[in-house]
């Protein structure tokens, strides 16, 4: 399946939208992120526009906010990013490629019956429920191992997020999160996030009923097409994501500067 530049930069941008942080800075045409959370999306230099100033420059001076927010210095890189040749450029001066992460798309969202209700009931044994900032990033930064320094970060930027975010679980009886995900809507294009199962929960189809559940909310709420970002080596999750009809759409990479930190 083949998108168009213009629909993947429109993506590009609604999730640049939906993972802005409260710590964002505008730099001659970068954004610079400097949120303390485990997300990399938002602890990033994000090029996307020309600016007057040397390369070299501007890095000076991203450098001095990451030193400031304790963080290590990150750029992340699309097909977008500008100018075109900046990846090569970092990466003559030995920045190291990590994290390669595809954008995949889905044109055509699940529909819901002819009442407008939901059809597919809850895995047995286990509650489907909204969860707000606080409790979402609590509860995927538990199953993730993320800090608590890196969930109260998580949680503020949900809850400043100037993409309104919707956060559900489905839990056993006991509270245990077993699978969680997140959408978040922005017109009629709407990005999941977050997804994640519990390692004991996996290949039960977990995260496929959650997705599809997810899809069928936004597309009640008037979206028409879904995009998620998902790492090129996580086999079994793509799998899930093309089961649903989500297709490859762009890739991107972060590169550190040599004796960077992760």
């Amino acid at each position: 399946m083949h998108f168009d530049d213009t629909l993947l930069s429109r993506i590009e941008d609604a999730g640049l939208n939906a993972s802005a942080p409260p710590q964002q800075h505008w730099l001659d045409g970068w954004i610079v992120r400097t949120n303390p959370g485990k997300a990399r999306r938002a602890r990033c230099i994000n090029a996307v526009a020309p600016g007057r100033l040397p390369t070299a420059e501007k890095l000076r001076l991203a450098q001095a906010l990451f030193d400031g927010a304790g963080l290590p210095l990150l750029a992340r890189i699309t097909r977008f990013t500008w100018p075109p040749g900046l990846d090569d450029e970092l990466a003559r001066a030995g920045w190291q490629a990590e994290d390669e992460t595809q954008v995949l798309v889905c044109p055509q969202l699940p529909g819901i019956n002819s009442q407008g209700t939901l059809d597919a009931a809850p895995p047995i044994g286990l509650a489907w429920q909204p969860l707000g900032a606080e409790s979402y990033a609590t509860a995927v930064g538990t199953l993730r191992g993320s800090s608590a320094e890196q969930q109260t970060a998580h949680a503020q930027r949900l809850r400043f997020s100037p993409v309104p975010y919707q956060g559900y679980a489905l839990s056993r009886a006991d509270g245990q999160v077993l699978a969680c995900g997140q959408l978040a809507r922005e017109g009629a294009m709407v990005g999941l996030y977050d997804i994640y199962t519990h390692p004991e929960a996996r290949n039960q189809g977990l995260s496929q009923w959650l997705c599809k559940r997810l899809l069928t909310l936004a597309a009640q709420e008037g979206a028409a097409l879904a995009y998620l970002q998902v790492e090129a080596t996580n086999q079994p999750a793509q799998a899930v994501y093309r089961r649903l009809g989500f297709a490859y759409g762009y890739s991107y990479h972060y590169r550190q500067p040599p004796g960077g930190g992760s």
